[in-house]
């Protein structure tokens, strides 16, 4: 640990030249007197350091010297697919990884190319949760990607929305994705392979047997194909509607993907009177009713009957709360403050 430390201590100096002690155990997240024993055991292994007295002081290498400490372990390496991912990174654990490998290759690189890679960090950024949506709770989720990399069999606790609610499985794990800023482990089970959502795993035991990854097994093409028979899967119903086009421009910004490109795909030529005739895939009825709510008086459901027959019982309740202008219903007005 001192060791690796160490060269952390002069890669900074390294790279970005002349710090103070106290720079110095911010970056490394130690103490300034650790800071000063390290800058000593280095002087005293041949490393030229020097310190500058007075307020524009700190350490730096002397003029011209370059260390080739810069070989990077295999975690750094593999931390590296993350560069540019500082959140994902620090969920799967190797957030001090990742800082120590960009570390090292910006010590490799030479000096014009450096300064590029910081000026990329300074103009691209990836914010991987979509809007109005916490970042989901993960407490498993390093040791699910540990049992990744070493290809360890897990017992996974999990949570599902089926009765029996909680189950337990052994699982092979063979990679873990990250989709709209939620991770989902990719396991075997038994002959299978399965998704499932990290945020649901209530407790893991990463155990010490191997697991044997399926021969040609492409985490990408599996991913690309599972999301696209899990779209296709999950709207098991439709609903028959008309809507207005300023309705059907509208439901890409608040509708799921898979259902706004099947109505858009889906409908014909405006009526007369400026309406849409579309079909819109649903999971369910109450599915459709949550979603096609958002569209408002924009839209009017033709089928099923079941659910029609809930946007009525909806455009009642809301008369009747929201009458006509001029009308006034009981209990509308606030009760009087207390005296």
């Amino acid at each position: 640990m001192r060791a690796s430390r160490l060269v952390s201590l002069l890669l900074l100096l390294q790279t970005r030249g002349r710090m103070t002690a106290q720079e110095l155990a911010d970056a490394l997240e130690v103490s300034v007197r650790t800071v000063y024993r390290d800058v000593e055991s280095l002087g005293a292994a041949g490393v030229p350091v020097y310190a500058d007295r007075g307020p524009a002081g700190g350490y730096r290498l002397l003029e011209g010297y370059r260390t080739r400490l810069t070989g990077m372990t295999a975690p750094e390496a593999e931390a590296l697919f993350l560069a540019g991912m500082p959140g994902p990174a620090a969920d799967l654990g190797l957030g001090p990884v990742l800082a120590a490998a960009e570390l090292k290759l910006l010590a490799a690189l030479p000096e014009e190319l450096a300064d590029r890679g910081g000026r990329m960090r300074q103009r691209f950024h990836l914010d991987a949760p979509g809007w109005f949506r916490n970042p989901e709770p993960t407490p498993h989720l390093s040791a699910l990607a540990r049992a990744v990399w070493e290809d360890r069999l897990v017992e996974v606790r999990y949570r599902r929305w089926k009765a029996p609610r909680e189950v337990t499985r052994v699982l092979a794990p063979l990679g873990v994705v990250l989709k709209a800023g939620r991770w989902y482990l990719v396991a075997g089970s038994g002959e299978q392979v399965r998704t499932y959502r990290v945020g649901a795993v209530l407790d893991v035991v990463v155990r010490d047997e191997r697991c044997e990854r399926p021969e040609g097994f492409d985490l990408a093409a599996y991913w690309r194909d599972w999301t696209q028979r899990y779209e296709r899967d999950v709207y098991r119903d439709e609903a028959r509607v008309r809507m207005t086009v300023a309705a059907l421009e509208f439901m890409p910004y608040v509708f799921p993907p898979a259902m706004s490109r099947a109505a858009r795909a889906a409908a014909g030529e405006p009526d007369e009177d400026g309406w849409v005739y579309t079909t819109v895939p649903i999971e369910s009825v109450k599915h459709g009713h949550v979603e096609l709510l958002k569209l408002g008086a924009e839209v009017e459901v033709l089928a099923p009957a079941e659910l029609r027959d809930r946007f009525t019982a909806t455009a009642h309740a809301l008369a009747g709360l929201y009458p006509a202008t001029g009308e006034t219903t009981a209990g509308a007005s606030e009760p009087d403050a207390p005296g």
